[in-house]
Order: C-alpha cells, then structure tokens, then sequence
C-alpha cells in the first residue's frame, strides 16, 4: 500500500527490481517490512546541459568533403545543418564522403557508425569523438 499527496504516483513490481514514477508528486509513503517510509519531493533547479560539439574547423573541413564528393557548385551552401539526402547524397555517395573523412582525419568510421550519419553536423561531431579517441 502506498499513500501519497500530490498528482499521481504509479508503480511496477519486476523481479529483484522495483520502478517508481513519480509525477508532479509532493510526498508520498511505501511501506517497508516494519515501518513507513516517506519521502518529500522537492524542486530541483534547472541543471546546465553541455552537448558536444565538433570545433568549427572540424565541420568546415566536413562541408569541404561533401562538397567535393558530391560535386556541389559552389552557390550551394553546406553548412552543419546540412542533410546529405537533401545535398542529393545516395548510399554509395554518403560511402564515399564516410571514406574521403576517414583519409582526411586518419581515422576509421564503424559501418554502425556510418549508419548513423545524417548530417554534416553528425559527421564532424563523430570524427571529433574518433579523433580524440586515437589520440588517447
């Protein structure tokens, strides 16, 4: 049995696990073998988010690959936005830019990885995460 004051509290029994959600919940109580627990939900400020983004030589670098693979003119902007379907890339194509970074870099790309490269951004991001890697 569980009490609870606030919203909504739901829970889901799996063996040696036990789930809880908790939503816009201000305190609640599970019982234990002998005694209550209960527990007071507080609001937890907002916590800065880093992500991690290639530097901007590194994508730069990429947008030069791509439009060269691709044999974009030059009024075409690539920018890390950019999505190789949109700059008209087929599979063989997105191969070929994956193979043109990796003799750029000095790195090798997984095909899993490959996969899931959709746009410049990605690339540049993945090729920062293999470059430091072999650096290590």
């Amino acid at each position: 049995m569980a009490a609870a004051a606030g919203s909504s509290v739901s829970m889901q029994a799996r063996p040696s696990v036990a789930a809880t959600r908790i939503s816009s919940l201000r305190s609640f109580s599970l019982p234990n073998q002998r005694n209550f627990l209960s527990f007071r939900v507080r609001p937890v400020p907002a916590r800065l988010q880093v992500s991690c983004a290639a530097k901007p030589g590194t994508v730069e670098k990429v947008c030069e690959i791509v439009k060269t693979q691709l044999a974009l003119p030059p009024e075409i902007a690539v920018t890390g936005e950019s999505k190789f379907a949109a700059l008209g890339a087929d599979s063989l194509d997105t191969v070929e830019i994956v193979m043109g970074l990796e003799e750029e870099f000095g790195i090798n790309v997984e095909e899993e990885s490959a996969q899931s490269i959709i746009t410049v951004q990605d690339a540049a991001d993945l090729i920062e995460i293999l470059v430091e890697k072999k650096g290590a």
